[in-house]
């Protein structure tokens, strides 16, 4: 059963806003340029992914350049089984503008 603190937390995450994806631009082997709805751009390195079974087919250049921004831009997205959230985009990526 989960305890109200938990409850607060979901709570507190369902409150935040991040921005959301509006492209993303692969820039080498394993770093996307992702620009957001509210004008930034940053660069996301995905290499510390890779060692993570389900990241592993990023390793093919291939599929990594075939990223696109999932509906409604909460992701950025290589297949149905590989995405990345619009939080993890924003909170760790490098800002370049």
């Amino acid at each position: 059963m989960a305890s109200f603190t938990d409850f607060r937390f979901v709570m507190s995450r369902v409150a935040m806003s991040y921005p959301k994806v509006q492209s993303v631009e692969v820039i080498d082997d394993h770093t996307l340029l992702v620009k957001f709805d509210n004008t930034q751009t940053k660069k996301y390195d995905v290499t510390p992914l890779l060692e993570k079974e389900m990241f592993a087919p990023l390793r093919n250049p291939a599929l990594f350049k075939s990223v696109q921004v999932e509906q409604g831009g909460y992701a950025v997205a290589w297949n149905s089984d590989i995405d990345i959230s619009e939080y993890e985009l924003w909170s760790n990526d490098q800002t370049v503008s």
